[in-house]
């Protein structure tokens, strides 16, 4: 299938990659069709976009790719409305918020978006007993993450020098 997009022209989506949302993007009820486009240059970002509306496309990202304990407890009934057999099946995003300055980036780690892999059904939770919120710092994550892979490589190192 093709589709016109703002940003990539028109692009090529297999039907298999098309993922439909049960329950759509807080703000985009009425989008209920989308896809990812990967970019090699902004790994680990990928663009959600809408297939209906060209000019609406969400960055996102694995949440573990900036916050490595990121968790979240899920009600069964949420993940029914996916029909979820196989968990592992299940992909998590969080949508990016890019402002003018880059460095006030920042994740909605609250309202993460579920990913049916193997049925392309998707929805957005909002996350009601949890500490996360709307607003998370991309650029602390990556320095908080920088620091504990430093520290990680001198532990490492250490461990292998003969006493």
């Amino acid at each position: 299938m093709k589709i016109k997009t703002a940003r990539f022209g028109e692009i090529d989506v297999p039907k298999n990659k098309l993922i439909r949302m049960e329950r759509p993007v807080l703000g985009f009820e009425s989008l209920n069709e989308f896809c990812l486009v990967e970019i090699d240059e902004l790994k680990p970002f990928l663009w959600l976009q809408s297939t209906e509306d060209s000019q609406i496309a969400f960055l996102v990202v694995s949440p573990v790719a900036l916050f490595p304990d990121y968790r979240i407890e899920i009600n069964p009934a949420e993940i029914a409305e996916l029909k979820v057999e196989n968990t592992s099946a299940v992909e998590t995003y969080v949508i990016v918020t890019v402002p003018e300055k880059a460095e006030d980036m920042s994740v909605n780690l609250k309202g993460p978006v579920l990913i049916n892999t193997e049925n392309s059904k998707a929805k957005q939770l909002v996350l009601v007993n949890s500490n996360y919120k709307v607003k998370h710092s991309v650029m602390r994550a990556l320095d908080n993450n920088a620091a504990l892979s430093k520290e990680r490589k001198t532990s490492q190192r250490e461990e292998l020098v003969p006493a």
